[in-house]
């Protein structure tokens, strides 16, 4: 088995670039955007984040499906970043338009163009998820490249922080709503090119034959293959709840630095940081954890990770430099274990492929990311409903004492609790034996599974 060149790692993240660059706008500003610029209630907002994620994250299945069943001269996976990646970035600035209509076309209005992101988002990212598999047997280049993902990721969410917000004042010309849109244009342009380079500087090396014949109704029977999978039952809860606290610590961010340290001018700058602490804790996993048992590490940084948001609360808002050095490290800790944490996917595909010598890499793929959208989803609607029982009022100057306690729990407390939980949920996973293949015979270290040896 020859190993990935520096060129394909690079180009494999590029591809979560290029996601990132869209999707960490709607991470960062989509709440704040829809409250305080669109003018949308914060009900409205909660609800919409719920209803449209959920219907959204149906569809992840049959494109997971779709996608397992695809074989054309360009690979299995690769295509749907030529064919869907330019449509995406173009939804990414509609979403952000705002159209001059009354308060229930813009309702329509947000509902239609934010589902139609979220079916190309999808798209594009279940085969790019999947096709990991596809490029590299190895479990360690898999972590590798799972590092240069999640360290591109961040760096286009670094990109989204430290010049979206510039932009939309720059490009808006004095209007929010004109800025915002102008802004997603550039980042749509530049997210299609970095998808376009993804798709050029990889390849599919490894793939099953497949199987056309088969109709969309046996999904079902392989839907139930996965739930009988232990290990695939705990990934997909774990998802579920990382994401609805990764929701609350990021897109809390924006409220944090607005209203508790009354600060706004600061936002730009606390969005880098947290981004900016994303890239290097991608960068550094197999440095800090290469000699520990994967499991093991990723529970230790959640924990880790969870103290330190809990006390992150109790600092008052004057400590400026105290608050944005712990809301560094809180998110350089998640950075370094979310490798880990999809290399386990990997490892079930690996244990589930090889009983049944058949494509699943999409299928596991996009079910985990339904997961992350439904995490998403009680996220989004989490945050609307909290703000909403704390008598939060967008676009006021000052809010209400109830409205700051609301966005310091959703910040701090509540995705701590949700952060701790997954050590609990993790209980029930147990490492699979890596499968023996032809391609790879050497003695792996411990990094290669959940177990040392």
């Amino acid at each position: 088995m020859s190993a990935l060149t520096f060129r394909e790692k690079l180009g494999y993240g590029l591809g979560d670039g290029a996601s990132n660059i869209i999707w960490q706008t709607i991470m960062l500003f989509m709440a704040y955007f829809y409250t305080d610029v669109y003018g949308l209630s914060a009900f409205h907002m909660g609800t919409m984040f719920l209803v449209v994620r959920i219907v959204d994250a149906f569809f992840d299945v049959y494109i997971g499906f779709l996608a397992d069943h695809t074989s054309t001269r360009h690979g299995q996976f690769r295509p749907y970043l030529l064919w869907f990646s330019l449509p995406f970035g173009v939804l990414g600035a509609l979403t952000f338009f705002t159209p001059e209509t009354g308060e229930t076309g813009k309702i329509i209005y947000a509902y239609v163009s934010y589902t139609a992101l979220s079916l190309l988002y999808t798209l594009v990212n279940v085969p790019y998820c999947a096709m990991i598999n596809n490029l590299s047997r190895d479990p360690l280049e898999r972590v590798s490249m799972q590092s240069f993902r999640f360290a591109f990721a961040a760096l286009g969410g670094l990109i989204v922080s430290a010049v979206a917000l510039p932009l939309t004042r720059i490009l808006g010309n004095g209007s929010l709503q004109h800025g915002y849109f102008f802004a997603m244009m550039l980042m749509g342009i530049i997210s299609t090119v970095m998808f376009y380079l993804c798709f050029f500087m990889t390849r599919e090396r490894y793939t099953r034959p497949v199987d056309r014949s088969q109709k969309f109704s046996s999904v079902f029977g392989e839907l139930r293959q996965l739930a009988n999978d232990a290990n695939w039952r705990s990934i997909f809860i774990l998802n579920v709840v990382n994401l609805t606290a990764g929701i609350l610590k990021t897109g809390g961010a924006m409220y944090f630095v607005t209203y508790y340290m009354h600060r706004p001018e600061l936002v730009s700058i606390m969005l880098t940081i947290i981004l900016g602490a994303k890239f290097l804790g991608s960068m550094c996993t197999t440095r800090l954890f290469g000699k520990l048992d994967r499991l093991f590490a990723y529970k230790m940084a959640m924990a880790m990770q969870a103290g330190i948001m809990i006390l992150l609360f109790f600092i008052p808002a004057k400590h400026i430099l105290v608050i944005f050095t712990i809301t560094g490290i809180v998110h350089f800790i998640n950075s370094t274990a979310t490798p880990l944490q999809w290399s386990f996917l990997s490892d079930i595909i690996d244990s589930i492929e090889s009983k049944l010598s058949k494509s699943f890499s999409g299928l596991v793929f996009s079910t985990n990311l339904f997961a992350i959208k439904v995490g998403i989803a009680l996220g989004g609607a989490l945050t609307g409903f909290l703000l909403t029982l704390g008598d939060y009022t967008g676009g006021e100057g000052v809010q209400s004492d109830a409205a700051v306690l609301s966005i310091r729990l959703l910040f701090t407390v509540i995705p701590a609790l949700l952060i701790l939980s997954l050590i609990y949920i993790l209980r029930g996973y147990k490492p699979h034996t890596d499968p023996v293949t032809s391609e790879s015979k050497s003695e792996p270290s411990a990094l290669t599974t959940g177990e040392s040896r």
